[in-house]
């Protein structure tokens, strides 16, 4: 639920072009600092940029205190300047202060409070609140449940490339709620988030593959995806894989290893 500061370094030339000149040196001191390991230094170019009222600087303070970089860990402040931030419309901040509430860091546990701050996030268009309300909806938590309203947002934020929203997507077609039961349209959604790495979604195609849900029924391919889920830390991957490999033969078992050895190489796309 958060973006961390790694990820942002990416966008710093967005950054800085969003504020005023003065504003960019400093902030461009902050993130050479940053380079260097100097995390102080870090934050001692953008905490008076975020005193002054400059929403970004207060988001990347509030990161640098979740996070202990630079400071000792410190959630309750954390909270104090993603909601600076956030009061001023910065969606990140939003979003990761939901996070907060969901998870009492910092706050009071209120997922209504979270569902609050996602929904003022996801409107703006951001990907990872509209994933996380699809959430609140499809389990009712801070919102009365609603599967519909759940494949809303997870479509959303699927169309926009996040991962976990085309699992939840396809698990809602898989299901057969919020939408009608459509494997087809399950297994579409699972390879998506399949081909980010996604462990979950490689698990659910093995399951698919192996009932001949969504397609043609296939052994070789059900434990080609155990075994990639398996090899990306998935436990119950693990356990299919075993399972669907006592009914094989060896040359079976030795083919979809070599196809699974394949579709890692190429990342998953197109497997």
């Amino acid at each position: 639920m958060k973006r961390t500061l790694t990820a942002l370094v990416l966008g710093i030339s967005l950054l800085v072009a969003s504020v005023g000149n003065g504003y960019a040196q400093d902030f461009q001191k902050g993130w050479e600092a940053y380079d260097k390991g100097d995390l102080a230094t870090s934050l001692r170019e953008w905490r008076p940029l975020a005193e002054e009222g400059n929403a970004e600087a207060q988001y990347l303070v509030g990161l640098m205190y979740d996070e202990g970089q630079g400071v000792t860990q410190d959630y309750k402040e954390a909270v104090k300047w993603w909601r600076k931030a956030a009061d001023q419309g910065n969606a990140d901040a939003q979003t990761n202060l939901g996070g907060m509430y969901v998870n009492g860091n910092g706050v009071t546990q209120d997922y209504k409070e979270a569902v609050k701050w996602w929904r003022k996030s996801a409107e703006q268009g951001h990907s990872k609140a509209q994933s996380n309300l699809g959430v609140m909806y499809a389990k009712g938590d801070g919102v009365t449940q609603d599967y519909k309203e759940a494949v809303k947002w997870y479509r959303k934020a699927a169309d926009q490339g996040n991962a976990d929203a085309q699992f939840n997507l396809g698990l809602m077609y898989a299901n057969g709620q919020g939408v009608t039961q459509d494997y087809k349209e399950a297994v579409k959604w699972y390879r998506k988030s399949a081909e980010q790495g996604h462990s979950s979604a490689q698990l659910n195609l093995g399951v698919m593959n192996g009932k001949g849900q969504g397609v043609l029924q296939d052994n070789v391919y059900a434990h080609m995806w155990f075994n990639i889920a398996a090899s990306n830390g998935n436990a119950n991957a693990k356990k299919g894989r075993d399972i669907v490999a006592k009914t094989m033969t060896a040359t079976d078992i030795s083919k979809a290893q070599a196809l699974a050895r394949e579709c890692m190489k190429k990342n998953y796309k197109g497997c």
